[in-house]
């Protein structure tokens, strides 16, 4: 049996504007790594090259452990060590990537051939460290994968393949985000919505459904409009007004928050013009008096084992 497994995991997008907890798409901009290794002793130990808590109440990996040891009924002591490409608390499923690689690899070390089903359920576990609550759209994007729909009650994830020729641009503003920015950014969501707000964004979400199936990004970008959630939130977001503005007028095709956020990533494609959109973002976010870093980025595959 395998003593020490290493699995690398993508950064996601969840909501996609309108699928708020319901669709996610995987990333190349940003990887996690993380090594799981048997140790005699009982307990679990997190080792990290970032400033996340190393306990493992209050870390994403230690709470997938925990769950899945207890379902399990596995008494070895587990060392965790997590190597953060993903930068923290900015809305492209760093917590997400590094529970995902978490719970792969604990399949692995301890031999348990679960479905991907069941390592998305653990993995969602280990968002109640950031959210404070379990939600599925960057786990199952993250484990699996390309575009994502998620189901609950029961549990199911849909997968389709996205367009070969979408392409994103993600702008990550420099700001201090608190440890619990997720719980704070799910608080501002009204409990009470119209009823023609709501058929507008289930509409757009049908239609995002529908991009995806044809593999066309215009019908992706051009649905990536949402009446609910974008609206409460964007007041966390020094300049998205105009940041979502410069990138429509610079080709960008539909322009939204990314996840809880503050990024914001605007959805073409690779005949875009891709840094004309990212400049016309940090010209946004500049007149806001902040600063940000800008990704050119593409789907990607799920998560893999690197080592055995």
């Amino acid at each position: 049996m395998a003593e020490s497994v290493t699995v690398k995991a993508p950064s996601s997008t969840a909501n996609l504007g309108p699928g708020f907890d319901v669709f996610g798409l995987a990333l190349d901009a940003f990887f996690d790594e993380v090594n799981l290794s048997k140790k005699k002793r009982k307990g679990i130990k997190i080792i990290t090259n970032d400033h996340i808590p190393t306990n493992p109440a209050k870390n994403s990996v230690g709470l997938v452990v925990k769950a899945m040891q207890k379902k399990f009924k596995i008494n070895n002591g587990v060392e965790i060590k997590i190597k953060k490409g993903i930068p923290v608390g900015f809305g492209i499923g760093s917590s997400a990537a590094s529970a995902v690689a978490t719970a792969i690899a604990f399949d692995k070390l301890f031999k348990l051939n679960l479905e991907p089903i069941s390592l998305i359920k653990y993995a969602g576990e280990g968002e109640k460290a950031s959210a404070g609550s379990i939600h599925y759209d960057n786990v199952a994007a993250s484990l699996l994968g390309g575009f994502v729909i998620v189901r609950t009650n029961p549990l199911d994830v849909i997968k389709i393949e996205p367009p070969k020729n979408l392409a994103l641009c993600i702008a990550i503003p420099k700001l201090d985000v608190p440890p619990n920015k997720t719980k704070v950014s799910r608080g501002v969501i009204p409990k009470k919505i119209r009823t023609s707000d709501s058929i507008q964004n289930l509409s757009n979400a049908a239609a995002i459904v529908v991009g995806f199936m044809k593999k066309d990004p215009e019908i992706i970008g051009n649905s990536i409009k949402d009446l609910i959630v974008e609206p409460a939130r964007k007041h966390m977001i020094p300049g998205f007004n105009r940041v979502k503005k410069n990138a429509l007028a610079s080709g960008a095709f539909g322009v939204t928050i990314s996840g809880a956020g503050p990024s914001v990533i605007a959805f073409a494609k690779k005949s875009s013009n891709l840094k004309k959109i990212c400049s016309s973002m940090e010209k946004g976010f500049s007149k806001a008096n902040t600063s940000c870093e800008t990704i050119i980025c593409k789907p990607c595959k799920g998560a893999r084992i690197i080592k055995k």
